[in-house]
């Protein structure tokens, strides 16, 4: 009666027609049934166990209590007691023995379908990502990554698990998906990625992935780095892909291009100097910056022209801003040029450009041409300029020969009133001896000059500019006494 009670189905109370107690068993089994079914990864309950196996050694014992007590007449199979020992051992090989290995089977199926769940899932974040860029989804894709890895090496023998391989190469494609269209630079932290997957995949999922990212990446750092050097904001990064291709790949047909193809980029830049000088100095000022973060041995050369290429650039951008009636722009620019290329040869008719474009600001027939480089030689005609002046006073002069002279401050000079005619005695501009007044000397060649005084301002007088029109013709000598009035 134990062993039949062991059955799972009460059979040894069902013999002795103990009916509550049958009943109490199949409800118990009944009961188990609900917990465990539909079949879950994760098992029967261990208390469901526990406390079901608990039960059937009750009714085991239970059942042989009353089956040894119990008077032969009054079982329900009379004269055939002697099935009773083998039915009960079929019946607790068939039902339990059954009952687990259909369980098992259907707790397998439920396994597989929960790794196949994941892998949907996996899949779906791939596809969700597919598209954007790569640093913003970035962190979807590894756990996608990290699903896969997990399936195709812990559960290698699933159906979800044998599908690894092909789902890898399908995250190949999508992740690197800004290289087949060109996309170089949004393509260079993706396929950084993709080439670091052996680091994180089993080599035996990525099969022929391993490598397959080498030459995509050094393309694309090729590309990205030589088609944004020269972009604002861009020096560094450019530098940035080109080093990390030079260091990684230096072998790479792409490596051996870089140096040729920026110094054909500096080429071109220089043909389009003539067209707008002052944008691509600026641009080449940040090509240079980023040469100069590359290799010195290989590209201290094309530094070295960039600079120079550069140099020429500034000087006519400065020309450009005097042609173009921006005359501001053109001392700044020209200031400039002096300050950094002393030794060049074009310094003096830079110097010259600054000085006609600020005479140009207060009388713009200054700005009408060009000057060239031509300063006074000490032949010409006289011109002899003094000051009867407080402040000290900077005469700048254009024409044939362009410069400036600094006459020193009239200590004992005076400003006069426009409003008081003088009278007799009274005081007149430049009336008192030559040798009162300190004063300089020009040397002019014949020609139409502009030419701005510019004072400056003392405890008694005030900074002032006032441009002037010379004509020098030859056979004379020329006096010029400048000097201070006020309406008080």
């Amino acid at each position: 009666m134990g062993l039949l009670n062991l059955s799972c189905l009460g059979l040894g109370y069902v013999l002795l027609k103990h009916w509550k107690s049958a009943a109490l068993c199949w409800a118990a089994t009944l009961a188990l049934l609900v917990v465990a079914l539909p079949a879950d990864p994760d098992g029967v309950p261990l208390w469901a166990l526990v406390a079901y196996g608990l039960l059937l050694l009750a009714a085991a014992a239970d059942g042989a209590r009353r089956g040894l007590r119990a008077a032969p007449e009054s079982l329900a199979l009379p004269g055939r007691r002697g099935l009773v020992l083998p039915a009960a051992l079929a019946l607790l090989l068939v039902v339990p023995g059954g009952g687990t290995f259909a369980y098992g089977a259907a707790r397998d199926e439920a396994v597989e379908q929960s790794l196949l769940d994941r892998l949907a899932a996996a899949d779906a974040q791939v596809k969700q990502s597919e598209g954007q860029s790569f640093t913003s989804v970035e962190s979807t894709y590894r756990q996608a990554l990290a699903t896969y890895q997990d399936l195709g090496t812990k559960h290698a023998g699933s159906r979800a698990g044998k599908q690894v391989p092909d789902r890898l190469a399908t995250y190949y494609n999508t992740v690197s998906a800004p290289y087949g269209k060109k996309d170089y630079c949004s393509a260079v932290p993706a396929l950084k990625h993709l080439r670091a997957l052996p680091d994180t995949v089993d080599r035996k999922l990525l099969g022929s992935l391993v490598g397959k990212a080498d030459q995509p990446l050094a393309e694309s750092w090729f590309e990205c780095g030589t088609r944004t050097i020269g972009s604002a904001g861009q020096e560094t990064t450019a530098a940035d892909h080109l080093n990390a291709l030079l260091g990684t790949f230096p072998q790479s047909p792409f490596a051996q291009k870089v140096e040729p193809t920026l110094r054909e980029g500096l080429r071109e830049r220089d043909k389009r100097m003539g067209i707008s000088p002052c944008d691509t100095a600026t641009e080449l000022r940040r090509f240079d910056t980023t040469v100069g973060m590359l290799p010195n041995t290989t590209f201290a050369a094309l530094g070295q022209d960039t600079k120079r290429t550069i140099q020429r650039g500034d000087f006519a951008c400065g020309i450009d801003h005097f042609k173009k009636k921006e005359f501001t722009e053109a001392v700044s620019a020209m200031d400039d040029y002096v300050k950094a290329y002393p030794s060049s040869p074009q310094t003096a008719q830079a110097r010259n450009v600054a000085i006609a474009a600020e005479i140009a600001e207060e009388s713009p027939a200054a700005g009408n041409k060009v000057p060239s480089g031509a300063t006074a030689d000490g032949s010409g005609m006289v011109m002899v300029v003094s000051n009867d002046g407080p402040g000290e006073v900077e005469l700048l002069y254009t024409g044939p020969v362009t410069g400036r002279i600094t006459i020193p401050s009239c200590a004992g000079c005076r400003t006069y009133s426009t409003l008081i005619v003088p009278r007799g005695g009274g005081p007149k501009p430049c009336s008192g001896p030559s040798s009162k007044y300190p004063k300089r000397t020009l040397t002019l060649p014949p020609g139409n000059y502009q030419m701005l005084q510019k004072r400056v301002g003392t405890g008694t007088s005030a900074g002032m500019k006032k441009p002037s029109t010379t004509k020098i013709e030859s056979g004379y000598s020329y006096t010029n006494c400048l000097y201070v009035t006020s309406g008080f």
